[in-house]
């Protein structure tokens, strides 16, 4: 049995490719290469379809489902993608609890996390001390995640934070183990691939 990521990110050739290999990057710290495969599905809905498809058409692999949360999340993750607007996401027949998870409340809150990543990829006129001190980063809602990252970036030779240009060459660089110890989605997601990768 293999493990199959379905996750939420790139819109068309180029970006899927880099977050498909951003995203192999980062989980290549937390469980060993080779044992699973990223697939950049796009949108949020090409995301759950393509999860669903995969459901019905790989039932020997374990299957799972990563997409951003959107907002403060107070149930669990299928209770959440089924209550929330826009989403209304019932869980799929076979599917299990630990198949659904979410980046709280954004992917780039993971960023937080590891501040001198951030440091030492912007280099100089980076505002490190700008960003939020909220330590648990799933309180942080997601458009203060996006401005905070713009405005302590804004003055770099980078330029300010873009998703596409900056963002997957940020998430291959962090630290796995900083980030769940901050976000407990993060952590469980961890805990579900070592678990799976490792029978």
């Amino acid at each position: 049995m293999s493990v199959r990521i379905y996750v939420e990110g790139g819109f068309q050739g180029s970006t899927k490719s880099n977050c498909r290999k951003a995203f192999r990057c980062f989980l290549d710290k937390v469980i060993p290469p080779g044992s699973f495969s990223v697939t950049a599905s796009g949108s949020r809905s090409d995301t759950f379809e393509d999860f669903c498809e995969a459901l019905r058409g790989h039932q020997g692999d374990y299957i799972i489902l990563l997409v951003d949360s959107e907002e403060l999340v107070t149930a669990g993750p299928w209770g959440h993608l089924q209550a929330r607007k826009g989403d209304g996401w019932h869980r799929p027949a076979g599917a299990v609890d630990d198949q659904a998870h979410l980046m709280v409340q954004v992917m780039e809150a993971w960023f937080l996390a590891d501040r001198q990543v951030l440091t030492d990829y912007y280099g100089q006129g980076f505002l490190a001390g700008s960003l939020p001190g909220q330590p648990n980063i799933e309180l942080i809602p997601k458009q203060d995640v996006f401005s905070a990252l713009q405005h302590a970036s804004s003055k770099t030779r980078k330029g300010e934070y873009h998703k596409t240009k900056h963002g997957f060459d940020l998430l291959e660089r962090i630290d796995p183990t900083r980030v769940r110890a901050v976000s407990n989605h993060a952590n469980r997601l961890f805990a579900v691939l070592q678990r799976e990768t490792a029978t």
